[in-house]
C-alpha cells in the first residue's frame, strides 16, 4: 500500500526513533502509540488503511509491531522508508537491551526495574484501550463483524491459536459476502454459530549451568530460522528458545533463558531483542549484533514482499472482505492482550489512579503518550522512596 507523501526521511527516524526508545508495554502497545502518533496525531494514514496494515502483519511470521512500523515506512517513503522506520524502531531496544546485557554478564544479575514498572503499567493499559476504542470505530462497522470480535475474544480466552482465529475470521467473512452475492444471506443465529462451527472444523489449535562458546554462523542460522517462522507473542518465542538453546544444544540454562525474555518484555521496543540479549551472552558484541540482524531480517523481507500488493488486494472484493474480518479478530485479540495486562497493571489505589488520570489526559486533553510514559516511570520509584520514610 503505497500513498503519495511529503513526510521526510529525517522525520520518519525522528519518529520511529522516539517510538522505539518509549514503546513500553509489548506488541498491543506498540500498536497504539503508532495509531496514536501516524493517524490521530500526524495523519499520515487513516483509521482504515492503518488497520489493514496492522492485518497484513498478522499474516506473516514475525514481530507485529515492528512489522507495522516497516509498513508505515514503506506507505510514507517507499523502500527507504521501509528500511529507516524498521530501522529506528529497533535500534534503541538494541542499544538498551546491549547495555543491560553487558551489566548482566559483568554483575551477574538484572537491574532492579519493578518499581519502574509499576508506573508505566497503567499508562501502557490507558494507551492501549485508547488505541481499541479507536480502532474499534473503524474494524467493527457491521453487525457481523461485532459477532465475529465477541467470538474471537471468547474463543481467544479459552486458549485458541491467535493464527487460527484470524485467518479463521477473515476466510469466514470471505465465505459469507461470497455466499451472500450467489444465495440468501444467511441469519442471525447462523451468523452467531458460524465461527463456533469454523473452530470445530479446524480443530482447536490451542497454544496450550553455563552459557557455551558459539559460532557467530550458527547463531546467525538459527535464530534467522526463528524470525522465519514464528507466529505469536513472546511467550511463544520462550517456548521455542527453550526448545532448542537450552533442551536441545545447551547454549544456556533456563534461568538465563528466563532472564533474557524477561528483558525484552521489560525494556521498550519489540519483544524479539531478547536476541541481542542472548547473542551477548554467548558471543559478545558480534554475537548480538548478528543475533538481532538474523531474528528481524525476515520481516523485512517478508513485509518488502506483501506491502506492493496490499492495495490489490484490498480492492478484490472477496479479500477485502477477508482483511475487514482479520481486522476485527485483530481489534478482539488486543482487547484480549489489554485484559491480561490490566491483572498485573492495575492492583491498588496508585495504580487505579494511574489508569484513570491517564485515561482522561489522553482523551479529553489529547496528551502525548511519551510524556505520560515518562511520568510513570517516575511515579513508581517515587512512591517507593516515600514509602521507605515510613
Amino acid at each position: 500500500m503505497r500513498t503519495e507523501s511529503s513526510v521526510s526521511l529525517a522525520t520518519l527516524a525522528r519518529v520511529f526513533l522516539s517510538l522505539g526508545a518509549f514503546a513500553f508495554g509489548g506488541p498491543a502497545a506498540h500498536i497504539a502509540m503508532m495509531e496514536a502518533e501516524v493517524v490521530r496525531k500526524r495523519r499520515w494514514l487513516s483509521s482504515e488503511a492503518f488497520l489493514d496494515l496492522l492485518g497484513a502483519t498478522h499474516l506473516i511470521p514475525g514481530p507485529n509491531s515492528t512489522e507495522l512500523a516497516i509498513h508505515v515506512g514503506y506507505a510514507q517513503r517507499g523502500w527507504p522508508g521501509l528500511c529507516v522506520a524498521g530501522l529506528c524502531f529497533i535500534l534503541p531496544a538494541f542499544c538498551i537491551v546491549l547495555a543491560l546485557a553487558w551489566g548482566y554478564v559483568a554483575y551477574g544479575a538484572l537491574p532492579e526495574v519493578a518499581f519502574i514498572l509499576y508506573g508505566i503499567k497503567p499508562v501502557i493499559l490507558a494507551i492501549v484501550l485508547q488505541a481499541i476504542w479507536n480502532l474499534a470505530k473503524s474494524a467493527l462497522k457491521t453487525p457481523l463483524l461485532i459477532v465475529l470480535a465477541l467470538s474471537v475474544l471468547i474463543l481467544n480466552g479459552l486458549g485458541l491459536s491467535e493464527l487460527l482465529l484470524l485467518f479463521g475470521t477473515g476466510i469466514l467473512t470471505g465465505v459469507l459476502y461470497w455466499l451472500r452475492q450467489h444465495r440468501s444471506p444467511p441469519s442471525m443465529p447462523g451468523l452467531v454459530a458460524s465461527p463456533w462451527l469454523l473452530v470445530a472444523s479446524l480443530g482447536s489449535g490451542g497454544v496450550s549451568g553455563g552459557t557455551v562458546s558459539v559460532g557467530l554462523w550458527p547463531l546467525f542460522f538459527f535464530f534467522l530460522k526463528v524470525g522465519s517462522v514464528l507466529f505469536g507473542s513472546g511467550y511463544v518465542l520462550l517456548a521455542f528458545l527453550q526448545a532448542d538453546l537450552v533442551d536441545r544444544w545447551g547454549w544456556l540454562t533456563s534461568s538465563q533463558l528466563l532472564d533474557a525474555v524477561v528483558v525484552g518484555q521489560v525494556t521498550p521496543g519489540p519483544v524479539f531483542t531478547t536476541a541481542t540479549f542472548i547473542g551477548y551472552l554467548l558471543a559478545g558484541v558480534p554475537g548480538a549484533a548478528v543475533a538481532t540482524i538474523a531474528i528481524f531480517l525476515p520481516a523485512f523481507v517478508f513485509v518488502a514482499v506483501s506491502a506492493p500488493f496490499l492495495s490489490q488486494l484490498r480492492q478484490a472484493k472477496v479479500m477485502g472482505h477477508f482483511l475487514d474480518g482479520v481486522n476485527a479478530a485483530a481489534v478482539s485479540l488486543m482487547l484480549g492482550v489489554s485484559m491480561t495486562l490490566a491483572q498485573t497493571a492495575v492492583t491498588d489505589h496508585v495504580t487505579w489512579g494511574l489508569l484513570i488520570i491517564s485515561s482522561v489526559l489522553l482523551i479529553r486533553y489529547r496528551m502525548s503518550s511519551l510524556w505520560l510514559i515518562l511520568a510513570g516511570a517516575f511515579v513508581g520509584p517515587g512512591i517507593h522512596w516515600i514509602a521507605s520514610f515510613h
